[in-house]
């Protein structure tokens, strides 16, 4: 092989590399590309490229597939196109030669290469093509750069959400169901009480799934209104109403790739319910507006605390529909029947809280932890969720006291009169805090309190939030 020849430009943008064993090809494609790349480097010997791929940040790389020391059938240079795209997959590589074999370019575009060359070559071609494949580098830069922060954004709001806790044999059941499905597209329906973690559950089976590294969407179908709800799910383009100043993607088209989480699906009426049969049956949406149809690929989790078989039965949901979102359904457990489960989510809530509000480690007396477990929680790990929330920050001691754990739905006459009148306050705080943690979104925020939209409302306005 010949001697390296290298020669560097610090002029534009981008780097290039040429490989190329004829030096006055090599001097005139310098020549040519130089205005055009912040830093050119060039060689002779193709046994070289790993070395200055290692050593700089390329761009892109104008390979020549005939080399005097080879076979000069293209084999070196499909060789090192394979070498090239092995390294660093985002580099663009355009391929050079002066035999016009048509199944070689094909070979090479197949196997990664962006474009293909012929000697002798017409500079504008070329200078065209080189800084198209310039610009195609910034954008799969782009591209793995906005997909690195969406992973990354991911697991941020992941750990806004809490993990999940149980070792019953109920919740072990639910476990075991997860394993089985989350690797396979198959559509899945959650059924059970409110404040169960339905979400929660959605969203493992999402982080257990081929999609972990793309979106999670969640929609509270229970909070979009008849007239809302085609603009929210199908999107739609500016001009469609009144109000459309803009295009907006829906739903679907945000959640393509990754996983689509419906909640309260069975508050959904008959005629919005055929609109979403038709769109799982398409794998196509139409934004609100448009005529052109949106391809979407999305997993789908639904969920609802409703009796859906009851409600096929007096015609409030449809059958076709339910059989569309239930090929495999998962009961998640009231926290009633989860035994020792209650403590040990008590016990996260508790360190979850002291950390929240600094306050130093307590724990649960012997009293406290009977209450607890003999209590019914209709409201689920979401009433105990706020149970603990509000003993942390009523506690005068490092102990939780039964005095210390107010109920939702049991007064308890030992609770010190002062406690009783506070208890307004932790009202207030916990609204404004639920309203904070929804962006303002009152029927998110009334699921999370575990409330009616009206009496959050209400809330509302009793306390002037």
């Amino acid at each position: 092989m010949k001697k390296l020849h290298v020669r560097l430009y610090i002029m534009k943008k981008g780097t290039l590399l040429i490989v190329e064993d004829h030096k006055n090809v090599l001097k005139a494609l310098v020549q040519l590309l130089e205005p055009e790349f912040g830093s050119v480097f060039s060689l002779t010997n193709p046994n070289l490229i790993p070395g200055q791929i290692a050593e700089n940040s390329i761009d892109v790389v104008l390979l020549d597939m005939n080399f005097s020391g080879g076979l000069n059938r293209g084999d070196e240079g499909i060789h090192w196109l394979h070498k090239i795209l092995e390294h660093d997959k985002d580099i663009v590589v355009v391929m050079i030669t002066a035999y016009g074999d048509v199944e070689l370019a094909v070979k090479a575009m197949k196997m990664g290469a962006t474009d293909f060359i012929l000697k002798p070559w017409d500079n504008e071609k070329l200078l065209a093509t080189m800084t198209s494949a310039y610009k195609l580098r910034q954008s799969r830069l782009e591209i793995k750069t906005l997909r690195n922060k969406q992973i990354h954004l991911n697991r941020d709001i992941e750990k806004q959400y809490d993990i999940l806790i149980g070792s019953s044999p109920a919740m072990l059941g639910v476990y075991k169901t997860i394993q089985k499905v989350a690797s396979t597209q198959t559509n899945v329906l959650l059924l059970g009480e409110n404040g169960t973690g339905k979400e929660l559950i959605a969203r493992e089976i999402h982080k257990q799934s081929r999609r972990a590294n793309e979106i999670f969407v969640s929609v509270d179908m229970g909070s979009l209104s008849e007239s809302l709800f085609e603009s929210e799910i199908f999107g739609h383009v500016k001009g469609a109403f009144t109000d459309a100043k803009e295009d907006r993607a829906g739903r679907f088209e945000i959640a393509s790739g990754g996983t689509l989480f419906l909640d309260e699906i069975g508050n959904l009426s008959v005629a919005m319910q055929a609109k979403l049969l038709a769109v799982l049956q398409n794998h196509t949406i139409t934004r609100l507006g448009s005529n052109i149809p949106v391809d979407i690929d999305i997993r789908l989790i639904c969920a609802t605390n409703k009796d859906l078989k009851m409600l096929i039965s007096e015609n409030l949901f449809r059958e076709d529909l339910y059989y569309r979102i239930n090929t495999i359904e998962i009961v998640i457990p009231p926290l009633r029947d989860r035994g020792e489960d209650t403590l040990q989510l008590a016990d996260y809530f508790l360190r979850r809280y002291c950390e929240k509000y600094d306050r130093s480690p307590l724990k649960l007396s012997g009293k406290s932890i009977d209450i607890l477990m003999k209590y019914k929680w209709p409201g689920n790990i979401r009433e105990l969720k706020h149970t603990i929330e509000k003993a942390v920050i009523l506690s005068d001691s490092n102990v939780l006291k039964p005095e210390d754990i107010l109920f939702s739905q049991l007064k308890t006459p030992s609770i010190p009169e002062q406690k009783q009148m506070a208890l307004q306050d932790i009202e207030k705080h916990a609204i404004k805090n639920a309203l904070e943690n929804n962006r303002g979104n009152i029927a998110r925020a009334a699921k999370e309190l575990g409330l009616s939209r009206q009496t959050v409302y209400n809330k509302i306005v009793k306390y002037k939030l």
